[in-house]
């Protein structure tokens, strides 16, 4: 990530020497990561296999899930060792590779998972507003082109968090931080980057999700002959458009206020020592609530939606039997094994 305070959380400010993260952070924070992990990583997992599995025609919003699943599940694999971090009181025991690695994985998914995110708010816009004339330019080879065209821009973005993530020992704190540190005499590196994430991976993109589902919105209730007003469809709907929305904000507002303020603080417009304070204190707990993000996808774009569950049934109820069937077999062998 861009960001100086979002990924390093040593500070180091002149005027605000008596500065420092909260006492509880070392296990409050990696409990929460556990958490996130666990949820996250199974939800992604089941959701990948559930529709590369899928028996009938693939949709461009199955492509987009698939690769949003895939973004969410290379980030979470480095949440582990964040987690390790955080426990050691920043402390980076793994290694500068590995610091580098998390640290790239972590900006990857940022702008990934977001354009992901995005590129499937515009698909059901116009799959539900223009279902007619997207008819045609709404395909499996465009989506296909289109993620991979995300994956090169995330993968650009985050050559910054390559070349800059390192390790460095504090000898006064008696540890080896993973932190991202910009050449000293270009010191316009962080506020640039900074500010171009808090564009490109928040405000562009929640423009573009809030103008597709405020459109979905008042075209659902603008009265259509295949959804009554009064319908459950039309409910559920409706109450996908608002979580959708809300989720997003809810996740990474937070962050990018914090990130921006840490901008400010950084250029000297804002001297004040408790914005600073403030910022060591809450940035952990909202990557918190940037993190869950990954964790809450799965549940927002598949397990509420009936054909994924019925999907997914299909499946158990598919390879169910073939389990019991192989242990029934193990347990036959083993009991008629020499010896026993």
């Amino acid at each position: 990530m861009a960001t100086n305070s979002s990924e390093e959380p040593i500070y180091k400010y002149y005027s605000c020497d008596s500065i420092s993260p909260s006492l509880h952070q070392n296990k409050l924070i990696p409990t929460i990561f556990s958490v996130i992990f666990v949820f996250g990583f199974v939800g992604n997992v089941l959701v990948v296999f559930v529709l590369c599995q899928k028996s009938n025609r693939k949709t461009v919003a199955d492509t987009y899930m698939v690769n949003l699943a895939l973004s969410d599940l290379l980030f979470l694999i480095s949440l582990p060792f964040w987690a390790v971090y955080y426990s050691f009181d920043y402390n980076w025991v793994f290694g500068g590779l590995m610091c580098k690695l998390c640290g790239s994985l972590l900006s990857l998914n940022v702008y990934a998972s977001i354009y992901f995110i995005t590129c499937m708010s515009v698909d059901r816009y116009r799959a539900i507003v223009n279902p007619l004339q997207s008819q045609c330019s709404r395909n499996l080879c465009r989506a296909r082109v289109v993620s991979c065209v995300i994956w090169t821009i995330a993968g650009l973005m985050t050559i910054p968090t390559m070349a800059f993530r390192v390790t460095y020992h504090l000898e006064e704190l008696g540890v080896t931080a993973c932190a991202l540190i910009y050449p000293p005499t270009q010191t316009n590196w962080f506020p640039s980057l900074a500010l171009t994430m808090n564009i490109l991976a928040f405000l562009v993109p929640f423009t573009v999700i809030a103008s597709c589902y405020c459109c979905i919105r008042k075209h659902l209730l603008g009265g259509q002959p295949s959804l009554e007003k009064s319908s459950s469809n039309l409910d559920r709907v409706m109450k996908m458009v608002v979580d959708v929305v809300l989720a997003f904000f809810v996740c990474w507002f937070p962050f990018h206020v914090l990130t921006f303020l840490d901008v400010l603080s950084t250029l000297g417009v804002m001297h004040s020592c408790w914005v600073r304070q403030a910022i060591v204190t809450l940035m952990p707990f909202t990557l918190c609530l940037g993190f869950s993000n990954s964790a809450i996808n799965p549940v927002l774009y598949c397990f509420v939606g009936n054909h994924f569950r019925e999907q997914l049934w299909r499946l158990y109820e598919e390879k169910a039997p073939r389990l019991c069937q192989k242990r029934d077999s193990i347990r036959t062998r083993l009991s008629f094994s020499p010896g026993t």
